[in-house]
């Protein structure tokens, strides 16, 4: 007994080593047989994290996990990702390790893919991305490779876990999309006919030449299939489907062909009762259908037999008929009843374009209100031509009382509606609106409309419409919101591509108010933003920001008795607006403000992040005062006009961004403007800069000054405020202003006053003054005066003594031109004398009136040039000094 105890200890003992060993000894060689494999058969980049194998978690089998792995494709499919996952794991026996080293291919068991991306593709030219397995010219075989060492598939069982598949075929505008896949499959899949046993849930996309059949519905699919692989084909044997809540039993068979796939599907609902069609509706809109109580039936019978290839798909009759049902939630308090559901799909031809959907009848009343549609669809897959008639009455609002729906907006009003329509998508898309045939009419009386870029419901007391061949024409529109009421007429292009395919709604419309409020027509946006002193803890700002309907592309004629805009009120406004792009175009608007009147011309867009416009914008005798309280531009462009009174007429073109309300950001602006004032005066009290001014220049008093007429010049760039030097003349005084002002407050200006000398007589010295009588009005001289600082904190630095020193020179310079003049007509005198010239009156009368006995002593020539030198420069010469004092 000891003996077979010692024998079992040192077997467990040699397993146990051989379990640890294991890995150790096989994991390299089983990781270079995969990449051999791969190399050898797949035309394809594939790589993974870790390859790791076990014996302890799948034993009695051992198990290779190839972990964090892609496949990504070569041409044509360059930079694809055909297949990527967190798991691979590949089960055999634990006998199959040692074939590694024997040149034996290894038989696989099972397969689990866990956390997979699965994506297949064909494109336009019919190139599939999973056709990467490289051309042999062996015949096919049961292994990856060759017999010198591979894999072998003997499956038993595979697991597909929260794994997505996307599959999309360009060829035939298919796709299909699965998420959150859980899918197992049991059964032998080396036998020639065995079962195999599938269990499968997801949530299935499907859209087909643009139009979506499935929007994450959820689907789940019990399926028994008997494989004949020689054959290769799949019989249905027992099974059922779950779309949604509306459960399908179905049996046939699907045969693979060397050419072509056929099918001879059959399938319909296992009971009759009215509940299988709410089940059919999503279940995030169909809710909870437990306690619903429901009459009549419903039931849906299908067949789909035929060949599929490049040019055939299966015949098709899918039925889907009800009668006389009902249905009412136990939560609310209406019932739908009379309901009345004809419905077939039908391709007898197995050629696509032969897909067509009858509408036999659609009835449904709820209360007094009956609905009813009646159509067909032809070219169902392809071009679907759309016939359709509406005819009935419905309290929308009834809608929600009756069924769970959950809508951004709530249904409500009255809508009366006796309408036929035909048309093809076709020309929807392609905005051919003479194919789009239409007549009939239709009424909404009450209606409210509820958007996020409104603030404010939007109500629409009623609204007639009238369908046309081509266009819909709106009789009387008369709508609500906020402070603004509207009443329109006009003409609409295109609303069933409107309302079918997402195109804006383009038209032309007239549009009269008595108010329209700005403000009723903001966005309130929610932004959240994160404290500083606690990150885990936020707060939420709402902020309003004016949105143009991206939806619009339109016309409209306005007329409105009064526009609001901020503080801003607008009267007798008239012009054109078109809107398209998110963008507004104003053509000729015309309005009266701040006592006067206003033209503008341009446009603006909230297209990008940032708001943007460019403006042309001609104001006439509008009020300054009033202005300059209403308009942050004036006061950022012009301070100096909230000292002003009375009227201007200015010009401005402008351009750049806007705040979220639309007003202009100050900082952005470029562009310029032409004013000229009217009738204006000066209050200096109301501007330090203008007050400082004032008591800097004691001869002039600012507020007599009139500034009417003047014009003057102003460019806008990147904050910056530039004045076009001009001048005006106050009393005399000939003022010259150039600078510039920025729009924080500050200040660099240089004003230049051409003054007459008359003003600065007391400050140029008693001494210098006495010189002569000279009329100091003769004299004009600049006085220079540089403004600095701040609006609002002015320093005014007055070069005073620049211009007396300026008339000094001047009255210095004619003073010493007048000696000099007076020097040399002496000089003049005297030489001519010297030369013989003729004597004066004087000379002549005095030797006349000497006596006879004097004696006239002549002066000699030199002498005498040096007295007159010497009285102009106020010398006298010795002689005449010696003459003197002798005299004396």
């Amino acid at each position: 007994m000891k003996k077979i105890f010692k024998i079992v200890g040192i077997t467990l003992v040699v397993l146990i080593v051989a379990l640890i060993a294991a890995p150790f000894l096989f994991k390299s060689q089983l990781e270079d047989l995969l990449k051999r494999s791969i190399n050898e058969n797949i035309n394809a980049t594939v790589a993974w994290e870790d390859f790791d194998l076990t014996l302890f978690s799948s034993f009695p089998d051992a198990a290779v996990q190839v972990k964090n792995f892609s496949i990504v494709n070569k041409e044509p499919f360059a930079g694809d990702t055909l297949a990527s996952g967190e798991l691979l794991q590949l089960d055999m026996g634990v006998m199959q390790l040692f074939k590694t080293s024997s040149g034996n291919p290894i038989a696989l068991d099972a397969i689990k893919l866990n956390r997979a991306l699965i994506n297949i593709k064909i494109d336009s030219l019919g190139n599939a991305n999973y056709d990467i397995a490289k051309e042999s010219d062996t015949p096919e075989q049961d292994t990856i490779a060759d017999n010198s060492g591979s894999f072998k598939f003997d499956i038993q069982h595979y697991e597909l876990n929260d794994s997505r598949i996307n599959y999309l075929d360009e060829s035939t505008k298919t796709y299909l999309r699965l998420s959150e896949v859980n899918h197992e499959g049991t059964g032998d899949f080396s036998a020639a006919v065995s079962n195999l046993d599938t269990k499968t849930e997801a949530l299935a996309s499907f859209n087909f030449d643009g139009v979506n059949y499935l929007n994450n519905n959820k689907i789940k699919l019990d399926a028994l299939i008997e494989m004949n692989l020689p054959e290769q084909r799949y019989t249905f044997k027992e099974n059922e489907l779950l779309v949604n809540q509306l459960p399908l039993v179905f049996a046939g068979f699907v045969q693979i062909n060397e050419t072509n796939n056929e099918l001879a599907l059959a399938f319909e609902t296992p009971s009759s009762d009215f509940k299988n069609f709410l089940a059919v509706i999503p279940e995030v809109y169909a809710k909870n259908l437990d306690g619903v109580i429901t009459t009549g039936d419903f039931t849906v019978n299908g067949k789909i037999n035929g060949i599929v290839d490049e040019t055939h798909i299966p015949q098709l009759d899918i039925q889907v008929k009800s009668n006389n049902a009902s249905f009412k939630y136990p939560d609310l308090p209406k019932t739908v009843e009379d309901i009345v559901i004809d419905m077939q799909i039908l391709n007898e031809t197995g050629i696509v374009e032969d897909t067509y959907l009858s509408l036999g009848n659609l009835n449904l009343r709820i209360d007094e209100d009956v609905f009813n549609a009646k159509g067909r669809i032809d070219r169902l897959t392809t071009n679907p031509l759309i016939d359709l008639a509406l005819k009935g009455r419905l309290n929308l609002a009834n809608l929600e009382k009756a069924y769970p729906l959950e809508l951004d907006q709530d249904l409500n009003g009255m809508l009366t509606v006796d309408m036929t329509a035909n048309f093809d998508m076709e020309s929807v898309d392609k905005e051919q609106y003479q194919n789009i045939k239409s007549s009939g009419t239709a009424n909404l009386k009450d209606f409210k409309y509820v958007s996020p870029e409104l603030p404010n419901p939007l109500n629409i007391a009623a609204a007639n419409v009238k369908f046309n061949p081509g266009t819909i024409t709106i009789e009387n529109l008369t709508a609500q919101t906020g402070k603004t009421d509207l009443s329109a007429k006009g003409t609409i292009e295109n609303l069933i591509p409107f309302l079918l395919s997402k195109q804006d709604l383009k038209g032309r419309f007239s549009v009269n108010s008595q108010t329209i409020s700005l403000s009723d027509f903001s966005v309130i946006e929610a932004q959240t933003t994160t404290s500083t002193e606690a990150k885990t803890k936020t707060a939420t700002s709402k902020q309003a920001s004016i949105k143009i309907p991206s939806f619009l592309d339109a016309g409209i004629d306005f007329s409105a008795g009064k526009v609001l805009y901020d503080n801003i009120t607008l009267s007798n406004v008239k012009g054109n607006i078109t809107i398209k792009d998110e963008t507004a175009s104003l053509n000729n608007v015309q309005s009266d403000i701040f006592g006067g009147a206003i033209a503008l011309q341009g446009n603006v867009s909230t297209k990008t992040a940032t708001p943007t416009f460019g403006m042309d914008l001609n104001l006439k005798s509008v009020d300054i005062s009033k202005s300059f309280e209403g308009l942050e531009m004036l006061q950022q462009f012009a301070p100096i006009a909230k000292a002003l009174q009375g009227a201007l007429n200015t010009t401005i073109s402008l351009k750049g961004n806007l705040s979220d309300d639309l007003t202009p950001v100050l900082s952005s602006l470029g562009g310029n403007a032409l004013a000229q004032l009217l009738t204006v005066k000066v209050d200096p009290e109301k501007m330090k800069l203008l007050n400082a001014l004032d008591g800097k220049l004691d001869f002039i008093n600012l507020q007599s000054i009139d500034l009417s007429n003047l014009k003057t010049q102003l460019s806008f760039n990147e904050g910056l405020v530039t004045v076009k030097p001009f001048d005006f003349n106050v009393k005399g005084i000939n003022v010259g202003v150039s600078g510039t002002h920025s729009l924080e407050n500050t200040i660099n200006y240089v004003l230049n006053l051409k003054v007459p000398g008359t003003f600065l007589g007391s400050k140029i010295g008693s001494t210098l003054s006495s010189l002569s009588n000279t009329d100091l009005d003769k004299y004009t001289v600049d006085l220079p005066v540089n403004l600095s600082g701040s609006f609002t904190s002015p320093q005014v630095n007055v070069n005073m003594q620049q211009a007396v020193t300026n008339l000094t020179q001047q009255i210095v310079a004619t003073q010493k031109g007048k000696l000099q003049q007076q020097g040399e007509d002496k000089i003049k005198d005297v030489l001519g004398g010297l030369l013989g010239g003729k004597k004066t009156a004087q000379d002549t009368s005095a030797t006349v009136n000497k006596p006879k006995d004097s004696v006239v002593t002549k002066p000699s020539t030199t002498t005498v040039v040096k007295d007159v030198l010497g009285g102009l420069f106020g010398k006298k010469s010795k002689a005449a000094d010696t003459t003197k004092t002798g005299n004396n």
